[in-house]
């Protein structure tokens, strides 16, 4: 099998008008952001020509941009849009069934609203601000002062949302998201108390009562669990929690230090068996150290939550990618053995570096997998066992589980050729 894959002939890719929408800039998320941006600049048109824009109309279209920008976050929304998204049926057309797939690119939506929430809020700080220059009466000096602390805010997470300034200083922006967000809630809630008189009969105050609510729900569910581990190398080690058992395809955030970093990992429910395990390898400094320092415990928060490789259950057969640790997302599929899979696992030394026994774990459940060791054969060319893959096994659909490089270029060379193909998207 592997030398037939390696003699795979990819074709060239069609011209760019018949391939456009797999160009990186016109993904499923660019287009969703823009779709929200669109919505917004509409409405601005539309009210310009119709009625002068008031102060609560800038607020109300702050509200509801927040509002879809946290919401389509939340874990129980997340689960919500997947489920959906999966009702589709096999039996529909290919087209139908790769568009539903791409539910995971959600956060298109978030980036977005968030986006045009910061514009409208910026319009709505420059109105109070002339105000107050034009009648300092007109304009209470505490409100505007909350205005300008909650631009300045809303400003900064924007800024570090930025996929170079996000990838390079990820622990800054999640402690700016998390700290900023919290904080620029209850700047929301100081603001409407201000200039709210009956809170009972305000929508904004409902809204913002939702949006805490969706906020505080992973928090409540806060918990410190029992860990055991299993460490087969100093590259990897084998978490296992007892505390629930999760649906395949969901993934865990941990944390050692609940209030400052949190890290997801892919589920591992076995069948039949209380419990998931966690595949956790050295790719930074906080799994390194926690696989020199193997904790006892550890914090989890919310429940568990949908990830990409959920959708294979689109399709009526799948070619799963995946590199190094990227197996620990695949593997609750492959043991669920929901549909026809052929998997691709390519790593370095597999077995001394994730154990024997997880290896052969994977071979049990799909006996004709092609684990591909990096340290004897060199680094493959994934597009080509990918594409022969799908024409060896007549796949549907190819689900890459990646690095953020090998991923994105996995995903753009497949979909160039009309295969469809799925990976994260690094959007958090």
């Amino acid at each position: 099998m592997i030398d037939t894959l390696i003699r795979t002939v990819v074709p060239p890719k069609p011209a760019l008008w018949r391939r456009w929408t797999s160009l990186p800039m016109f993904s499923c998320y660019n287009r969703l952001a823009a779709a929200a941006l669109m919505g917004n600049l509409v409405f601005l048109l539309l009210a310009v020509d119709l009625y002068a824009i008031t102060v609560q109309t800038l607020s109300d279209m702050v509200l509801i941009n927040l509002s879809v920008a946290i919401l389509v976050r939340q874990q129980y929304v997340i689960n919500g849009l997947f489920w959906l998204a999966t009702r589709v049926p096999p039996t529909w057309p290919l087209q139908v069934r790769r568009s539903a797939a791409k539910v995971y690119h959600f956060g298109g939506l978030h980036s977005g609203a968030a986006f045009a929430a910061t514009g409208w809020f910026a319009a709505l700080v420059g109105v109070q601000v002339t105000r107050y220059l034009q009648q300092p009466d007109s304009v209470s000096v505490a409100g505007l002062w909350v205005s300008v602390m909650l631009l300045g805010l809303l400003l900064l997470i924007v800024v570090m949302a930025q996929p170079r300034i996000r990838g390079r200083f990820h622990n800054g922006f999640e402690r700016v998201h998390r700290f900023g967000g919290w904080s620029a809630l209850l700047l929301f809630w100081w603001q409407t108390l201000l200039t709210t008189s009956s809170l009972l009969h305000s929508v904004t105050f409902w809204m913002l009562a939702v949006l805490t609510l969706s906020v505080l729900l992973p928090w409540l569910r806060l918990r410190k669990v029992a860990v055991e581990h299993a460490r087969p190398s100093g590259h990897a080690v084998i978490t296992r929690l007892s505390h629930t058992t999760p649906f395949a395809g969901s993934s865990t955030a941990i944390s050692r230090n609940p209030l400052l970093e949190w890290h997801s990992f892919a589920n591992i429910p076995t069948p039949h068996e209380a419990g998931f395990r966690l595949i956790i390898s050295r790719a930074g400094d906080w799994t390194g150290r926690f696989i020199e320092d193997l904790p006892r415990h550890v914090w989890v928060k919310g429940i568990t939550t949908a990830g990409v490789a959920n959708v294979e259950t689109l399709f009526k057969s799948v070619v799963y990618i995946a590199t190094g640790s990227g197996i620990g997302p695949v593997m609750p599929h492959l043991l669920a053995a929901q549909v026809p899979i052929q998997l691709i696992w390519s790593a370095r030394s597999p077995r001394t570096t994730y154990g024997d026994e997880l290896v052969e774990e994977i071979l049990r459940a799909q006996p004709c997998a092609l684990i591909w060791d990096t340290d004897e054969r060199g680094k493959p060319d994934l597009v080509k066992l990918a594409y022969g893959a799908v024409q060896a096994f007549g796949a549907e659909a190819v689900i890459c589980i990646a690095n953020q490089t090998v991923t994105q270029r996995l995903v753009q060379e497949l979909e160039a050729r009309g295969i469809p193909a799925h990976g994260a998207i690094w959007d958090s």
